[in-house]
């Protein structure tokens, strides 16, 4: 799970950010980047300590997520970066240019800037620093493993803010994906405020 991250601290670069998202393919809500840097000497001390077990958040449970959520959140040896896209701009510019804008604004929020990005997934354009795409990099990257955790954990946690607002969606339970459930809600009730319209469900729901 180090292997990338090791190549590029031997190349001199500390300042290394693993990038992820959540929320691509829910109908609802906003989708959510973080970016998460890891110093070196924590990395590899604790790969078989505190990080032990870490990969991609959706092999995890809820309960290990917010174990390992914790962890990051709390080390001073841990930097994260959180950018967001809400439903509006990806209605506006659809959810793929949403995603890297989110994934912009998470590098964005690091302090000091990083070096370099390991991000998950195909090529992102507009990124602030160079940066190198992993597909299925969630379970290839110690650092992408992280921020998929950030990233995931932050949305639900606003999705479970959207359930109380709009109760009769059950986002609490699906956190805005297609379920059975959510379908029933959505051409019961129609969609709310935090539906994507640029999405066909929630488009046909409208008609």
């Amino acid at each position: 799970m180090l292997a990338y991250e090791r190549e590029r601290w031997a190349a001199g670069c500390r300042w290394l950010a693993g990038v992820d998202e959540a929320g691509r393919g829910p109908w609802a809500g906003p989708v959510v980047a973080a970016a998460v840097v890891l110093e070196p000497a924590f990395a590899e001390a604790e790969l078989n300590g505190l990080l032990r077990g870490l990969t991609d958040s959706k092999q995890l449970s809820t309960r290990r997520r917010e174990f390992f959520f914790a962890v990051l959140r709390s080390r001073a040896e841990v930097r994260i970066g959180l950018g967001c896209a809400e439903v509006a701009e990806i209605d506006a510019c659809n959810i793929l240019r949403a995603t890297h804008r989110a994934m912009a604004r998470a590098l964005g929020q690091l302090e000091p800037a990083p070096e370099f990005a390991l991000v998950d997934g195909l090529p992102v354009p507009g990124l602030p620093c160079p940066a190198q795409a992993i597909v299925r990099g969630d379970g290839l990257s110690l650092s992408i493993a992280a921020a998929s955790i950030v990233a995931k954990v932050t949305r639900d946690r606003l999705m479970l803010e959207l359930d109380r607002q709009f109760p009769a969606y059950g986002f609490a339970r699906h956190k805005g994906y297609g379920t059975a459930v959510h379908q029933r809600a959505l051409r019961e009730l129609g969609p709310c405020p935090q539906h994507r319209r640029s999405f066909r469900p929630v488009r046909e729901a409208l008609n």
